[in-house]
């Protein structure tokens, strides 16, 4: 039991001084949309994907949905998607007029199986969204020399992944699209937001137009757009976390280091040779069933996450029309979604926290 020792949450947003400074500060300057902090956050954020131009919105689906639409897909078209993931990865293909073909993960990363995606290609093709999930960058290198030899956009899901490599390359800096969130369980937040970076300019230009209604100057629309635009305030914000954000990887990696050393009778995540892992999420397997190996965890005051339990192509916005299931034979992702779960990772835990959540997981495995 708990006894008198704090909960500790599963993730905890970071809501400081500094943030509700910069909001108050921009609030008090009346340019609270599309004004001077959000064009200092994509300046500031692009030396974060190495230079590549950064175009701010109000969230991850958005610059997913966005850069799907920036792409221009027609009826029919299909995407590449891995199925365990958040539901926001294949919406957006739909949203954006496209078709999403859903496709098995490794078992190591729990990122999509670039075989698979190569099995999936067909001549309606046109794009291959990897998920940098859990703060584990996908196999980036292969999946662009796919991209490649079939004529195929990529357009990164690194919502979970600020900051997140591959062999010195960060996530964002390899398709004609990544995109990321803000939302507040990230690794950093702006309460709510998202950014898109990409090394075409003209590309870039056609993003800043879609977020605004299709417009550059007011008025003079050029093609039909949304309004999905960032707010100074969150913007704001986000520059704050951003200039904390290096500090708080290397505290999530370090966390993630104890508990590699320390936990046992589970699978603690593996890492790729050549990846730098982020941990927005820490993500063990179980054996026995999630539902219990959570209560016993939330018995002995750790709380715990499953992301996700039920992959993409289960839900009901993705069955056929009868019900079932479609063709998808998904087995490394079906297992994955009923033996995961998320342990405390976030950078606010305590060494004494650690020691809890390392004492609760390996009371609960071993009994």
């Amino acid at each position: 039991m708990t006894g008198s020792r704090a909960f500790i949450p599963p993730a905890r947003p970071v809501i400081g001084e500094e943030e509700i400074e910069a909001a108050v500060r921009v609030l008090r300057s009346g340019m609270v949309v599309q004004g001077p902090e959000v064009a200092a956050f994509e300046q500031e954020f692009s030396a974060l994907v190495d230079g590549r131009h950064c175009v701010a919105v109000n969230s991850g689906t958005s610059a997913l949905q966005l850069s799907l639409l920036a792409l221009d897909l027609k009826p029919g078209d299909e995407v590449i998607v891995p199925s365990f993931s958040f539901a926001a990865s294949a919406n957006s293909v739909r949203l954006a007029g496209g078709t999403p073909v859903f496709v098995d993960i490794e078992p190591g990363s729990f990122c999509i199986d670039p075989d698979a995606a190569a099995a999936a290609i067909t001549p309606r093709t046109v794009a291959i969204m990897p998920v940098h999930l859990y703060g584990h960058p996908a196999k980036m290198e292969q999946i662009m020399a796919l991209a490649q030899a079939h004529g195929l956009a990529v357009v990164e899901d690194a919502a979970q992944a600020h900051a997140a490599a591959v062999n010195g390359t960060p996530v964002g800096a390899f398709g004609i699209a990544g995109c990321f969130s803000f939302y507040p369980t990230k690794n950093m937040h702006s309460l709510e937001g998202g950014m898109i970076t990409t090394g075409d300019a003209e590309f870039a230009r056609k993003l800043r137009l879609l977020r605004n209604q299709g417009m550059e100057q007011r008025y003079q629309n050029e093609i039909v757009g949304a309004n999905m635009r960032l707010t100074d305030v969150a913007a704001a914000i986000g520059r704050v976390q951003l200039g904390k954000l290096a500090g708080w990887t290397e505290k999530r990696r370090a966390n993630a280091a104890y508990l590699d050393a320390n936990l046992k009778g589970v699978a603690v995540p593996p890492v790729d040779e050549g990846a730098h892992h982020v941990y927005h999420q820490y993500t063990i397997r179980v054996q026995g069933g999630q539902d219990e190996f959570q209560a016993g965890l939330k018995e002995r005051g750790v709380g715990s996450g499953v992301y996700y339990p039920i992959p993409i192509h289960r839900l009901k916005p993705f069955l056929n029309s009868d019900g079932s299931v479609g063709p998808w034979k998904l087995p490394e992702t079906d297992k994955a979604a009923g033996e995961v779960i998320s342990l405390p990772i976030m950078p606010s835990l305590t060494d004494d926290d650690l020691e809890r959540i390392v004492a609760a997981v390996n009371e609960v495995a071993g009994a």
